[in-house]
């Protein structure tokens, strides 16, 4: 054994001073091997980068999103109140006669149906005589207004035209907060403009806007005249309209977006029916809080105060009353009125909405058939 140990010995120990050596004559053997190490780890990052990387550009997106949208100008006429001095014939002449004043607007719309139904907002079209639509390649035509839905600010047109490009739909549902995102529509009347920004938000309501609330939030540039135009992803797909924007004076404004979703439903629900369907309860109510409940001394917090009910309503027919507290809708406890006020109109008219009822210190459950919620004036 101390043979071999003695055979073999000799020959590593001179492998390891000639290897020494080398490194020591030749350093750049070592950099070379850093170098490889090094060069293995930049690939791999490279590799990570690559993996997150968006497109470098967009503009295959837009190409597919811009020839849907289109611009809106409208025109409303006004009539002046007729002035005491008018009745005179020399005023008359001298302020040329004029009692009537024309204003007009301007927004954006997108087309849905290659038969030329459109979305828009509603308060874009609201009160106009003459609707002017100018299309992506040029063209010109007049408009008319299917329905509106002053609830959701939506309003449905139609456009007599050939070779229109409906927008591919995209699902607002599975839209994240940090995705990309580009407004398309026509800001100040300068013409079709689009701006890039991302998702800050999904399901924003409370605002006060409209009654159904459902918002995505997003800080891509929504100007005057966005209004009613397309928010689009990366694809090109559509995720909403854009309808508003919030901002105070030395700050970037916030711009919000109704769901896709939403619209389809309003526009597909104003084409068949001429308005939108949705459940009603047939019930006023307001969200507890905490001071509200400590001051009626209510040993709840959380829930629907009922304040009426509207005679013949489901909700009347299953005997809800002044005073009861929703505590629960379809087995979801209820957070605010917002919410609650789009569940119930979520459900189709016909079926049943199961309610959990707090009343003077016994909680019970009962059963409504969903009643067609009146439509809004508008």
């Amino acid at each position: 054994m101390n043979l071999i140990i003695r055979f073999l010995g000799k020959p590593v120990l001179v492998g390891l001073c000639a290897a020494a050596l080398l490194l020591l004559v030749f350093p750049e053997i070592r950099q070379q091997d850093n170098s490889v190490e090094q060069s293995s780890i930049d690939l791999d990052n490279r590799s990570q980068a690559n993996e997150w990387a968006g497109p470098v550009s967009y503009s295959n997106a837009v190409k597919r999103a811009a020839p849907s949208v289109v611009n809106i100008y409208t025109r409303t006429i006004t009539k002046s109140s007729n002035h005491p001095l008018l009745d005179d014939p020399y005023f008359r002449r001298l302020f040329n006669n004029q009692q009537q004043r024309i204003q007009s607007s301007l927004g954006s719309g997108v087309i849905m149906q290659e038969d030329g139904f459109m979305l828009t907002n509603n308060h874009v079209i609201d009160g106009a005589d003459q609707i002017l639509v100018l299309l992506y390649d040029g063209r010109e035509a007049r408009a008319i207004v299917v329905g509106k839905d002053p609830e959701t600010d939506l309003a449905v047109l139609k456009i007599e035209a050939d070779n229109l490009q409906p927008i591919s739909v995209g699902e607002p549902a599975q839209a994240q907060i940090g995705d990309v995102v580009l407004a398309i529509g026509n800001p100040y009347g300068v013409g079709q403009t689009v701006t890039q920004g991302i998702v800050s938000a999904t399901g924003r309501n409370g605002l006060g806007l409209n009654t159904f609330e459902n918002f995505i939030q997003t800080d891509a540039d929504i100007n005057p005249g966005n209004s009613g135009g397309a928010l689009v992803d990366s694809y090109g797909n559509l995720l909403g309209i854009n309808t508003a924007i919030l901002n105070q004076a030395g700050s970037a404004g916030i711009g919000f977006a109704i769901p896709a979703d939403t619209a389809e439903k309003v526009l597909n629900d104003i084409i068949s029916y001429g308005y939108v369907v949705r459940g009603w309860l047939g019930m006023d109510a307001f969200p507890l809080s905490q001071p509200i409940a400590k001051r009626l001394n209510l040993p709840i917090y959380q829930g629907l105060l009922v304040r009426a009910i509207y005679n013949g309503s489901p909700a009347f027919l299953v005997g809800i009353q002044p005073g009861d507290i929703v505590i629960k809708i379809n087995g979801e406890p209820v957070t605010d009125r917002q919410t609650s006020i789009s569940q119930i109109a979520d459900v189709a008219p016909g079926a049943p909405i199961e309610l959990e009822i707090w009343r003077q210190g016994a909680t019970f459950a009962v059963t409504a058939v969903a009643g067609i919620r009146p439509t809004s004036p508008g």
